[in-house]
């Protein structure tokens, strides 16, 4: 069947917000434990929802960590958030063509509108699906099924978009198609190990794949 419909994750996918990320997850655990993690360290935590990252960290404290990162994350997330190049030009193509589209995040929505304000995609995009509005996030099928529900799709016609693990497992569980972008932080090698349907060098190149190029 063809492809109508395309859920999008927003970090690392459709927004470059690995640095910011990245210095929050820093920042924060230099505060609690000086001198022990490393960058390459909390690349492991990209991906899950924050809760998880920091209980496995230190259960005692999960609430104060977090409070402490999203802190730094929204004070320096104008600054550091980036666009990846052909993103825009996509996904405004894709909007013009009719396609139905989503933002599926474990984000608080707050904080995924304005990355998508930033980047100024957020004109493209009615449903976003976060970690706010699910009580199971991705790779359960919950915040795929929401998302598909709102924009009155099925996963048959539908498409998962993203960087990680998560997204791709998600949307396997789900039963749509997937799609794994080659700019994971992860490396394209670990993405591929997940088997999408589909791996993007270039956001460009779901144009072809939904048989608008």
């Amino acid at each position: 069947m063809k492809i109508d419909t395309l859920l999008f994750d927003l970090d690392g996918t459709l927004v470059n917000t690995n640095d910011l990320i990245i210095s929050s997850f820093l920042h924060t655990l230099e505060h609690y434990f000086p001198g022990k993690y490393t960058r390459e360290k909390v690349i492991e935590f990209i991906g899950p929802p924050l809760v998880d990252s920091f209980k496995g960290i230190d259960a005692e404290r999960v609430e104060e960590m977090i409070t402490m990162y999203r802190e730094h994350n929204l004070s320096n997330h104008d600054l550091l958030v980036q666009e990846y190049e052909g993103v825009f030009e996509t996904i405004e193509r894709l909007h013009k063509e009719g396609f139905k589209l989503a933002v599926v995040t474990t984000k608080m929505k707050s904080t995924a509108i304005r990355g998508l304000e930033v980047t100024g995609l957020d004109r493209f995009f009615e449903v976003i699906v976060a970690i706010d509005d699910v009580e199971k996030v991705k790779p359960d099928p919950e915040p795929l099924e929401k998302a598909m529900k709102a924009l009155g799709s099925s996963a048959e016609t539908t498409i998962m978009v993203g960087d990680s693990q998560y997204d791709i497992l998600g949307g396997k569980n789900t039963g749509t198609t997937t799609a794994a972008v080659a700019w994971s932080i992860k490396g394209e090698a670990f993405i591929r190990s997940f088997e999408p349907d589909y791996v993007l060098e270039d956001m460009r190149d779901l144009l072809k794949i939904v048989g608008v190029e």
